[in-house]
């Protein structure tokens, strides 16, 4: 396996598994994990969508096409349960889809030398795994994999799936 092909998979498994979650809160974004708040799935939604569009910025250093979204969304931000203060969650869901299609159409573009290149713009502090093309598009799946936890704990706290076993 190639690492493209390795990137692409992590990709497509992380998507499957968080967003598809993310989706069975849609009628109840705002439903917090925990009983002491936390990231709900309106925010994860969010936040994911904006570091969706963090890569062709870290890459290339253009603009975020949702960086207006960072008092909201981004790792600074405080979750709030007014699904009013944020844009809609149709519409999220809606740009996360285009800036992820157009993050995986760019992906395929590059050959495995170009998973190599340096990049324009890593985020301050997080040098290290935005340095290159391949660790942008690895640390976008491990970090989208992350949030899956604040998604799993809400839809339990809604009632959605069993509590989770104790050992």
């Amino acid at each position: 396996m190639e690492t493209k092909e390795a990137l692409q998979f992590a990709l497509a498994a992380a998507d499957n598994a968080v967003i598809t979650e993310i989706d069975k809160m849609s009628d109840d974004p705002t439903q917090f994990p925990t009983s002491n708040g936390g990231c709900h799935p309106l925010w994860v939604m969010g936040h994911l969508t904006l570091v969706e569009g963090m890569i062709p910025a870290v890459l290339f250093g253009d603009e975020n096409p949702v960086a207006g979204w960072y008092p909201l969304f981004g790792e600074d931000s405080e979750p709030v349960d007014d699904a009013h203060r944020y844009p809609a969650f149709p519409e999220i869901r809606k740009k996360y889809a285009e800036l992820r299609a157009k993050n995986l159409s760019l992906l395929a573009s590059l050959s495995e030398y170009d998973l190599d290149k340096p990049t324009k713009a890593p985020p301050n502090g997080r040098e290290k795994e935005f340095a290159t093309f391949g660790r942008s598009f690895l640390a976008l799946a491990l970090h989208q994999a992350m949030h899956r936890s604040h998604v799993t704990d809400a839809l339990r706290a809604a009632g959605r799936i069993a509590p989770a076993l104790r050992a």
